[in-house]
């Protein structure tokens, strides 16, 4: 079953481009029906555009309330046909008003073992603690940060010569890994959202 996702970024768009690539390469039966930044200056766009992938930025700076953004988020996700939400760094906490309209239909991937490290600089917090390892989590998204049902896992160990570079760098490789294999659950009908979500 080919599943039509929408994929918001801020940034670079590395996972954007890890899920483009499993699609042209038969890996991931999914179509992007449209990608939306809420930065102009986002790398990502242009990732999707080289991809012929429909594209809009929607600056949350433009609109009066966290809910009036989200709204035209959705409006525009809806008149793309899309069915399941990606996010894919964006840094944005999404409101009820989003929640409500995609409600068990939106993921994320969170650069740490979660519960660990939520929220935004988890690779420098686990260099900070000292950690050994850590790992990234694709997770249903809730109301809250970081904090929605846990799908799938995967460590990455934490080297005593790592920085924050090269430890992004590794989770980078690990997270393109991990929500393709879950997105491919997802078209596949072996991954369903959990009931009361």
């Amino acid at each position: 079953m080919t599943v039509d996702l929408g994929i918001l970024v801020s940034g670079s768009g590395s996972n954007l481009q890890a899920i483009l690539d499993a699609i042209s390469q038969g890996r991931l039966d999914a179509r992007v029906r449209l990608v939306i930044s809420n930065r102009e200056d986002a790398f990502a766009v242009e990732r999707a555009q080289r991809a012929k992938v429909p594209t809009l930025v929607v600056s949350h700076r433009d609109y009066p309330s966290r809910e009036a953004f989200d709204q035209a988020l959705v409006d525009a996700l809806f008149d793309a046909g899309v069915d399941w939400v990606v996010l894919a760094g964006f840094m944005r906490i999404l409101t009820p008003v989003f929640m409500r309209a995609f409600r068990r239909r939106v993921l994320n991937v969170h650069p740490s073992l979660l519960p660990a490290f939520p929220g935004t600089h988890a690779i420098r917090r686990a260099l900070e603690h000292d950690a050994k390892v850590t790992g990234c989590t694709v997770h249903w998204v809730d109301e809250g940060v970081d904090s929605g049902p846990i799908i799938a896992q995967k460590s990455v160990p934490i080297y005593e010569a790592d920085d924050e570079v090269s430890l992004t760098e590794r989770m980078h490789e690990a997270e393109h890994e991990l929500y393709v294999d879950v997105l491919a659950g997802l078209a596949s009908g072996q991954l369903r959202p959990p009931e009361g979500l």
